[in-house]
């Protein structure tokens, strides 16, 4: 069986027609699917849309040796059908999601419960996994935790100190961005897009803008695109210094933590010396950017670049110099790279277990078809990996900013894009600073949306914190937790 010629081959950023997307019996449709996955394919989708009295299941493979996106569609499906989840792992949550949102069951999955709500519409509270023995003990922790971070609840079934399991809760960050998106673009649709994850602002927004862009069968004019790639580099930066003070800050290595803290503020300042918000709000429209970078704020940004990673550098050594630092990171939370595969892990998780595993590599799209960005791998899978790969990732990007603001090309920054066209499908992966963002569209025959579909890379991610606690002292938590950095709202939405 050759599953690949049944999924319709399109580009990152591209858009297809709806009639034309391959339809398969469910039954048929998990199967193609699991051989392409069992094959070197991704999940990168995998989600609903109501049509015809059913729901029709989507699937959004990534052929990442080949650099192109597959994809195919069930006929309209009514009460079940047999799980993908017992021939591929990467698929459980996406099968609880599709169980949640539309009651679709998918039979023989291991653990059916729902992602975010529970039947009364609270919080995901119900029953948890549970380690029986005479000495296994269950810890709960959150939703409420000692710090200004969002709400998630943890349960952990331990022997003594060691966790033999742990399973995640999120759900209490539900904002209904998905609900609130059928219909649309609405006037606050762009707005929806730069608060999935307020810390990857310019990353969904990206996603969101192709999406757009390819619906319309148009791409952003090019110094549009090296504007966009830029902002992602500074988000990365941004972000990657705050975790790795956030790391030292657990460790308790305050140096590194504190000079972190503000260098991570530094190179917010310079995603604001672009549109004036430091995260990177009302830069990236559909049809290309709202604001432009001249010379003379090019070269100071520039500067600012050299100056901040000067001090990072510094903060850096101290902590990469640290015999306490390395005793506390090494062998602490590891995955390997076969169990890495088999969740299908994304962004800074998954090339800390040595995985070639980058949307600007493997699809690249817009500025990144011209100037891509070395992998940053490292082998390993502990904590110490996640904190290396962010190390050579800030390099790489510092590197890749003092060789491309120079380069910026000359010509229209924004050519908004006419109406997205009606029956299409559109598919836009994005490396953010986290991993890759998934945006999917499905417009009706007046080109409104049909179905919106997000995957936050840490929906794929979250799995993997709770397979690296397995083996390890619950009070290595904080750490794997932070080495991991996952966002609870933008897999709660």
């Amino acid at each position: 069986m050759n599953a690949r010629s049944e999924f319709l081959p399109l580009s990152n950023g591209g858009a297809v027609v709806w009639p034309e997307v391959p339809v398969r019996p469910i039954e048929s449709l998990v199967e193609h699917t699991a051989a392409a996955l069992g094959t070197g394919a991704r999940l990168c989708a995998w989600f609903g849309v109501p049509e015809g009295g059913g729901v029709s299941v989507v699937a959004v493979l990534a052929y990442d040796a080949e650099g192109r996106l597959g994809v195919a569609r069930s006929a309209p499906v009514r009460g079940g059908y047999p799980a993908l989840t017992p021939r591929q792992t990467q698929a459980h949550l996406f099968e609880r999601e599709l169980g949640e949102q539309h009651g679709l069951e998918p039979r023989g999955h291991p653990w059916l419960k729902p992602v975010r709500r529970a039947r009364n519409g609270a919080p995901l509270h119900g029953e948890f996994f549970r380690v029986a023995g005479a000495e296994v003990h269950e810890v709960a922790v959150g939703p409420v935790h000692a710090g200004i971070i969002e709400p998630g609840h943890f349960r952990f079934q331990c022997a003594g100190e060691e966790v033999l399991h742990l399973e995640i809760a999120l759900g209490y960050q539900h904002r209904g961005i998905e609900e609130a998106l059928p219909g649309g673009p609405h006037r606050a649709t762009a707005a929806q897009m730069e608060t999935v994850a307020g810390d990857t602002t310019v990353g969904h927004a990206t996603a969101y803008a192709m999406v757009m862009e390819g619906l319309a069968g148009v791409e952003a004019p090019l110094r549009a695109q090296w504007l966009r790639a830029l902002a992602l580099e500074l988000e990365r930066l941004a972000n990657h210094t705050g975790d790795l003070g956030a790391l030292a800050n657990d460790v308790a290595f305050l140096p590194t933590s504190a000079a972190c803290g503000r260098i991570r503020g530094d190179f917010l300042n310079l995603t604001a010396l672009i549109c004036g918000n430091r995260f990177g709000r009302r830069l990236v429209r559909p049809g290309g950017c709202a604001f432009d970078l001249e010379p003379d704020r090019a070269q100071r940004l520039l500067t600012g670049v050299a100056r901040a990673m000067d001090d990072l550098e510094h903060a850096a050594a101290w902590f990469w110099d640290s015999a306490t630092v390395r005793a506390r990171f090494e062998s602490v939370g590891a995955v390997s790279d076969r169990e890495a595969r088999e969740l299908g892990l994304v962004g800074p998780a998954a090339r800390a277990c040595g995985l070639v595993r980058d949307v600007r590599y493997d699809h690249p799209a817009g500025w990144h078809r011209l100037a891509q960005v070395p992998v940053a791998v490292w082998p390993g899978g502990d904590v110490l990996a996640r904190a290396r790969v962010r190390w050579l990732e800030i390099q790489r990007a510092v590197e890749f900013l003092r060789e491309q603001v120079p380069a910026g090309p000359e010509g229209p920054l924004l050519e908004p894009p006419p109406p997205p066209a009606g029956e299409r499908l559109a598919v836009a992966l994005v490396e953010g600073w986290r991993g890759e963002i998934c945006h999917v569209a499905v417009t009706d025959a007046a080109g409104r949306f049909r179905r919106y579909k997000i995957v936050d890379p840490s929906f794929h991610n979250w799995t993997g914190l709770a397979l690296a606690l397995r083996g390890t002292a619950i009070s290595d938590f904080p750490v794997c937790n932070k080495s991991f950095n996952l966002s609870y709202c933008g897999a709660d939405l």
